[in-house]
């Protein structure tokens, strides 16, 4: 059986495709570099990360991106002997303007150099590109309208402005007549375009409702491949927005793909919601992760999940032939001995990140550049949250001056949403503290919610334990672990957090931070950092 979520953690917006028997899956990955994930399978069972593409500055410089901005809903494809990657690189979020910028890259191997993109438009997000038979390329995105009067509501509607054609080569760029082709249903909020063809017509997926709970797999189809296109009989292939108590939620944008044999799979991003702190509503720790589910085709020409109805299951079988089963949980035990980065871990926009951190032979060392809340040079170095209950430790060295300089532990969701254990100074004193920031702008400010505590000279270990929606930081210098503050709220750590399910969508990290903000660049060295999934220790 597959188990659903393929891809746990932080994993949305998943793209599909098959080079003989071989899978690939890309998704998002917004702020986080190196830009966009592409993870490989041979049954759809068990996936392994096979590479982050978007890595030097031809192809990606985040810099300055709001939270939530950056890398949007990539697509993955295969044709002329090459692997071909669509992807955005939001600009702004809030406001009227999206300012999103539209590329391709291409590689004869996914974990290759990709080459210096070719720029293709800013009409719009969610790209992709279609091959077709005849060997013509077509590049479709949705259109954004800054006009709308839904502009700046949560969620907004009358900016999401239809889906877009136009022909694309790599010699010539984008030609020919620009057609709207779709405006979708009255689910509203019409994104994600992904065209395929089969037999006669041509069929063209997107997702709608939002990224929220009223998500959705839209499906529509034509014998024109500039429309019109009639809807689906059920309008959505994949949808819970209906099915509030089932355990998969907030399903949408995904890809359809064929096996060799012919069985036919959907991708869809999903959540999984769990009770937050009392009075505070349901929340998923894990963000917007990524399932699959079977399909078939039926006699009308359209495609309908295996089971019937619209709701994806946890379990679902695998492609004929296939024995091989969902790994379990295991202990990551990183001490950095082999002077390389652990593939697991990234960082926030920067295509420098000599300037943030080094590996060297067992030690990861930090040096401090900007703020919890900075855009542009922050050195957190950060591993996805990949499960409900988990431990994360860590030993870090560090000689604060002043204030201004601080190394230790997060549970990171964004600028205005993460919880902190650092070693500072503080009235001349080495100390620790916590810090928090419990909610997005305008709301969001730092609290301190601890005492200071003195610590002697020396390394300190730091662990964070994080149980659904609970938290605590603890401590120890060679004796037994110590709660420093009381619990913490998790739930912040999440899409639901702060201003709520459509006022961000990435998730949850925990990782080490180091800061100067006295431009000296001051390092922390960090002997190791251990990720332990509940049960593993």
């Amino acid at each position: 059986m597959i188990r659903n979520p393929i891809l746990p953690g932080f994993r949305p917006d998943p793209s599909i495709c098959r080079v003989g028997a071989d899978y690939y899956i890309a998704v998002s990955t917004f702020e986080w570099y190196p830009g966009v994930e592409i993870h490989h399978s041979t049954d759809l069972v068990t996936w392994r990360l096979a590479a982050r593409p978007l890595n030097r500055a031809a192809l990606l410089d985040m810099r300055g991106n709001p939270d939530s901005c950056g890398i949007w809903a990539p697509c993955l494809s295969h044709a002329d002997g090459r692997f071909w990657l669509v992807y955005t690189d939001v600009k702004r979020y809030d406001g009227a303007f999206k300012d999103a910028h539209n590329y391709i890259t291409a590689c004869e191997t996914v974990d290759g150099d990709w080459c210096d993109p070719w720029y293709v438009n800013s009409s719009g997000f969610d790209p992709s590109l279609f091959h077709d038979a005849d060997g013509r390329k077509w590049f479709v995105n949705m259109q954004w309208n800054h006009r709308g009067t839904g502009t700046g509501g949560n969620p907004k509607h009358s900016s999401f402005d239809g889906i877009l054609l136009q022909e694309w080569s790599p010699e010539g760029g984008l030609t020919g007549e620009v057609t709207n082709i779709y405006s979708g249903t009255d689910r509203g909020l019409t994104e994600a375009p992904h065209l395929f063809r089969r037999g006669d017509f041509y069929y063209l997926t997107t997702a709608e409702g939002g990224t929220g709970y009223d998500h959705a797999v839209t499906l529509a189809r034509s014998r024109d491949i500039r429309g019109p296109y009639e809807d689906h009989p059920d309008r959505h292939v994949i949808t819970t927005a209906h099915a509030p108590g089932h355990p998969i939620q907030r399903t949408g944008h995904g890809q359809m793909v064929e096996t060799p044999a012919g069985e036919v799979y959907h991708t869809f991003l999903m959540g999984r919601p769990i009770p937050g702190p009392e009075g505070t509503g349901r929340f998923c720790p894990l963000g917007r992760e990524t399932g699959i589910e079977r399909c078939v085709w039926r006699d009308d020409g359209w495609l309908y999940l295996e089971t019937g109805g619209q709701l994806p299951r946890e379990e679902v079988p695998a492609p004929a032939g296939v024995t091989a089963s969902p790994a379990a949980p295991d202990a990551l035990r990183r001490d950095f001995a082999d002077g390389l980065l652990p593939p697991e871990f990234q960082w926030l926009r920067s295509p420098h990140p000599e300037r943030l951190f080094r590996i060297e032979s067992g030690a990861a060392i930090l040096t401090g550049r900007e703020s919890w809340g900075s855009w542009f040079e922050q050195s957190l170095l950060a591993r996805r949250q990949e499960h409900l209950a988990f431990a994360a430790e860590t030993e870090v060295g560090f000689a604060p001056a002043t204030y201004q300089q601080a190394a230790g532990l997060f549970h990171y969701y964004n600028r205005f949403k993460f919880h902190g254990l650092i070693l500072t100074l503080e009235d001349g004193r080495r100390c620790l503290r916590r810090v928090s920031c419990l909610g997005d702008y305008p709301d969001g400010a730092l609290t301190w919610p601890s005492d200071i505590v003195p610590v002697a000279d020396g390394p300190v270990e730091m662990r964070l334990e994080v149980d659904r929606a609970a938290g605590r930081f603890l401590w120890r210098q060679g004796g037994d672990w110590q709660a420093i503050g009381g619990p913490l709220d998790a739930a912040i750590i999440s899409d639901e957090g702060g201003r709520g399910e459509h006022g961000s969508f990435t998730g949850a990290f925990v990782g080490m931070h180091c800061m100067d903000i006295t431009g000296q660049g001051a390092e922390a060295r960090f002997a190791r950092f251990d990720y332990l999934p509940a049960g593993t220790e």
